[in-house]
């Protein structure tokens, strides 16, 4: 792709069993799919679009929406979501001619990874997986964490204040929390429809019929052999810190990589840092094989 990296200039959309799904594309080689968090009002753009330059110099970067996210549609959901969502990418995958690819995860996004992972583990050649979902239990902290007992606050009663204090337990440097941040989610958040597709996607993750039938994520991180870096801020209010600590000592091949003074947003936090450290991780293997 050349000339600047916008939203229109990069925005496709793909139909995938009778679904649409919504993506950005950018950049040439080897395939990166970016999978972003399920916060309110969020989307690839919204999570990645800052980073999507710097990774596109190397990788063909794609980023859908998640289902049920942003452009993307939500099918029937009776299972859990993120089975669901990981199925869904490995057919979007197919869609597009991608046997196998690397991934970047946040948070809801890293589960739906890490559920791929283990699902189908040839799919996926190494993870990045920040402030990652599925992957632990909590030890220390109260349940909800602080972030998400804000999150469904708002899904609850969706006013400008429940988004202020939501996006307050994502970051460390309240400065980020600029009137353009909160009038972006708000809008992208009340669209039509967007309130009760998130409801139904929070809804099937503590649906008794579907976790029934759902063995957890975490009793499963042993068999997990995927390569995975795993991120976490140091001061994450939505996945707390312990968190790491927990799929760190599970998962068969995992390197952990702490933020300092940051949240749960690292991709915006440490912007640089990031990509430094998920560059090298995700390109230390080509190296290692050409040795």
């Amino acid at each position: 792709m050349t000339g600047a990296i916008s939203f229109d200039s990069t925005r496709k959309t793909a139909e995938v069993g009778g679904l649409t799904f919504a993506y950005h594309e950018a950049g040439e080689g080897e395939p990166l799919i970016m999978l972003h968090g399920s916060g309110p009002g969020v989307s690839a753009w919204s999570n990645f679009q800052h980073n999507l330059p710097f990774f596109s110099k190397t990788f063909r970067v794609i980023m859908p929406d998640l289902p049920g996210f942003g452009g993307s549609d939500l099918p029937e959901l009776d299972e859990v979501y993120t089975i669901a969502a990981a199925k869904k990418i490995a057919s979007f995958m197919d869609h597009l001619g991608i046997e196998s690819a690397y991934f970047v995860g946040n948070s809801m996004g890293g589960a739906v990874a890490a559920e791929l992972a283990a699902l189908h583990p040839d799919r996926v050649r190494r993870m990045a997986l920040m402030g990652s979902g599925g992957l632990s239990v909590g030890i220390f902290q109260a349940e909800p964490s602080e972030g998400f007992l804000r999150l469904f606050e708002f899904l609850e009663d969706p006013t400008r204040e429940r988004m202020i204090g939501w996006i307050k337990t994502m970051v460390f440097d309240k400065n980020l929390i600029t009137d353009e941040l909160v009038d972006e989610r708000m809008k992208n958040a009340l669209a039509e429809g967007v309130l009760g597709r998130t409801k139904a996607i929070f809804g099937s993750l503590f649906n008794p019929k579907n976790q029934a039938k759902y063995t957890p994520l975490w009793t499963k991180a042993s068999t997990i052999a995927t390569h995975t870096l795993l991120l976490w801020g140091r001061d994450d209010r939505m996945l707390p810190y312990d968190q790491a600590h927990f799929a760190t000592r599970w998962l068969p091949e995992v390197e952990l990589h702490t933020f300092a003074h940051c949240g749960h947003w690292i991709q915006v936090e440490r912007k640089s840092d990031f990509e430094r450290v998920v560059l090298e991780f995700l390109t230390r293997e080509a190296s290692v094989l050409a040795e």
